[in-house]
């Protein structure tokens, strides 16, 4: 089998992370790695002894497949470039910076026959597989995505950097039109939002609350998902999760509290994650989602299938995270039609970075005003 040829567009942190991931696939070579930073080249080739560039055009046409973990600004321009000459292209997350360069993205695949993956790395997390048997048509979702602040991905809203990834994860659950989006937050130490909270109602009544921050003094990684026949819970960062399942008493309403006996009252207490609620822990599974997530498009490319995560989605998951901004910016912190306003703070109506387009798979209504 002819090993595919290989490169990493982008050397910082994940970029990093992508280039050693990607010397581990015997499906693939690892056979370029471009960055403008000289520095970042050097470390690259010290680590990994691999060709690297300044300039991802001087490789164009010696390579079969990308990974872009450029910052998020130049993945359109990149990946178009990319995608024309007929290479594969798996972006990382977000896809783009607005729908318009998404719907090109998505376009330009398909006029060129080329798989456009994205990485909405959390899709294979082991913990997250482990929970979606038993939540099936999900009815309330809570997520929280928070760390301290580490000075990388500035360059974008926490929205667009940690937030995006449980939208698309609670996206992928639900699977129905978002009929409303409030949400607020707040710049701590540059342009963009810091921190962040979002309640998502969708057309099928499901509600997901999910916040975010990365100037937290609490990381964490969690999800709970409650559905008509069971709950999960899933922490991302241990990849640990726990489902509770009613028995079928509870779940034909057949139990009244209210005309049991003392020791009926008492045998509930005793076993009610046993019996009643039982309650199963899945330990952590030997896993690597982003190796896992580069295998995944590898052999999406080998096999003319979809990858995990396709263009269309992860431009999904970008029009709710864009409504999810355009509502912060809205955002009245007193009240006040002239009063303070949007994550600076600001008097009158502030002026949105980006302007969200609506998603012609997950329509939107926002809320006025």
């Amino acid at each position: 089998m002819k090993q595919l040829r290989l490169a990493v567009i982008g050397a910082g942190h994940l970029g990093r992370i992508h280039a050693r991931l990607a010397q581990q696939h015997e499906s693939a070579e690892l056979v370029a790695v471009v960055d403008p930073s000289e520095p970042a080249r050097d470390q690259i080739r010290e680590s990994c002894s691999v060709a690297t560039f300044s300039d991802y055009q001087e490789i164009l046409g010696s390579i079969d497949a990308a990974v872009i973990a450029s910052p998020t600004p130049l993945h359109h321009r990149i990946a178009k470039d990319l995608l024309s000459s007929g290479i594969h292209c798996l972006v990382e997350k977000p896809i783009t910076v607005t729908l318009d360069e998404a719907n090109d993205l998505i376009a330009t695949a398909e006029e060129n026959s080329t798989v456009l993956g994205v990485g909405h790395v959390e899709r294979f997390n082991p913990a997250y597989a482990s929970a979606v048997p038993y939540v099936t048509r999900p009815k309330y979702i809570e997520a929280e995505r928070s760390g301290p602040y580490t000075c990388r991905s500035t360059d974008v809203s926490i929205v667009l950097d940690l937030m995006i990834h449980d939208l698309d994860l609670v996206l992928s659950l639900v699977r129905s039109p978002v009929k409303q989006v409030d949400a607020m937050g707040a710049a701590v130490f540059g342009p963009h939002e810091d921190i962040a909270q979002a309640r998502v109602t969708f057309e099928n009544g499901c509600i997901a609350d999910i916040k975010a921050s990365r100037a937290s003094f609490k990381p964490a990684r969690e999800m709970h998902i409650y559905s008509e026949r069971g709950y999960a819970n899933i922490d991302f960062a241990t990849r640990t999760t726990r489902t509770i399942r009613p028995c079928s008493q509870l779940m034909q309403r057949q139990i009244d509290v209210d005309s049991l006996s003392p020791a009926e009252k008492n045998d509930i207490k005793e076993n009610l994650f046993t019996k009643y609620l039982p309650l199963e822990e899945f330990p952590a599974a030997e896993a690597n989602p982003l190796l896992d997530e580069q295998a995944d498009f590898l052999d999406a490319i080998r096999t003319g299938r979809q990858p995990r995560v396709s263009g269309p989605e992860a431009k999904n998951a970008l029009s709710a995270a864009l409504a999810v901004l355009e509502s912060i910016s809205e955002h009245r912190w007193d009240g006040a039609h002239h009063g303070l306003r949007g994550p600076h703070f600001a008097v009158g109506r502030p002026t949105l970075s980006v302007t969200p387009i609506e998603s012609e798979e997950l329509p939107l209504r926002r809320k006025a005003g």
